[in-house]
């Protein structure tokens, strides 16, 4: 890479195949672990599974981080230990805290099931700085309607947290967070400013560049800070726009609990072994045990 190339990193996925979908995973990873506050990075499908089927991701705790989940197609019912039951549907935002701990599962709805689910989106967890890493718990549901849709010259952003091109989403943030979901007709292109710390270009589906520089599919390309600089898409395109606030402090990620502590992690650990996270009302009969060697780890 030069001085001149938009992109000072290129991490490609770690694709898992979960039976009928596939994840693509691009955080954390051994070349880097966060993107601002960007902890964790998901593609899952699209796929499109047998009449009858679904997604089931039973009970599994989280600490210390936010998930987001922002769908492409289909959608999830997510239940949590707060007593949240809350039905996802693209181009909405579910948002769940989980400070000082929470349980949730997500689960195909029975309607999607009777006719065969889709399942198209992007997962990601925040890391919280550490003031806010044992707050309370919380669920946030924000409806498509509630975002904003900036729609110019071919190009279609939906701001899903933080602000750009001068529009804000009304979606709780913890830190400076930036992230959007924009869809690219055929010879459409939009500004990416050098407004945030850090900024990742992630091309969810077809085809995209930056400043001439083809992206891959499935690979996130972490942008020079401070450049402004154009994404355009000859043949159409879906990226998503991520990044933030620089953390000061480093977070390790071991499974589900991201923390700014070692210890708190370990601690987190054998209260999931011991039964002392608050149970799912509605979905308390299984849950997802401790792994031996997880899939989801910081490197150091």
């Amino acid at each position: 890479m030069t001085d001149d190339d938009p992109f000072i990193q290129t991490i490609e996925p770690v694709t898992h195949d979960l039976g009928g979908f596939k994840v693509h995973r691009t955080l954390p990873s051994r070349p880097r672990t966060m993107v601002g506050p960007f902890i964790f990075f998901d593609q899952m499908g699209p796929a499109h599974l047998e009449v009858g089927n679904g997604i089931d991701v039973r009970p599994h705790p989280h600490i210390n981080l936010a998930t987001v989940t922002y769908l492409y197609a289909g959608a999830i019912d997510h239940r949590d230990s707060l007593g949240t039951f809350a039905t996802i549907e693209p181009g909405a935002v579910n948002l769940m805290t989980a400070g000082r701990g929470i349980v949730h599962s997500e689960r195909s709805p029975s309607g999607e099931r009777e006719k065969g689910p889709d399942l198209s989106g992007i997962q990601t967890w925040l890391a919280l700085p550490e003031r806010y890493e044992e707050i309370a718990p919380a669920f946030e549901h924000v409806p498509a309607a509630r975002l904003p849709v900036i729609d110019a010259h071919g190009a279609k952003a939906r701001i899903i947290m933080g602000s750009l091109w001068g529009e804000s989403a009304p979606t709780t943030v913890y830190a400076g967070t930036i992230y959007a979901d924009i869809l690219l007709e055929p010879g459409a292109s939009i500004p990416i400013d050098a407004g945030a710390d850090e900024r990742a270009l992630y091309l969810s589906m077809g085809e995209a560049s930056v400043d001439g520089m083809p992206m891959a599919p499935q690979t996130l390309y972490v942008l020079r800070p401070g450049a402004s600089m154009t994404l355009r898409s000859e043949t159409g395109g879906r990226v998503a726009l991520c990044g933030g606030e620089a953390f000061r402090t480093p977070r390790h990620v071991w499974w589900n609990f991201v923390s700014s502590s070692r210890d708190r992690i370990n601690e987190a650990k054998r209260d999931w072994k011991e039964g002392r996270f608050p149970a799912v009302p509605g979905d308390d009969k299984e849950w997802i045990p401790i792994p031996e060697v997880p899939k989801t780890v910081s490197y150091p």
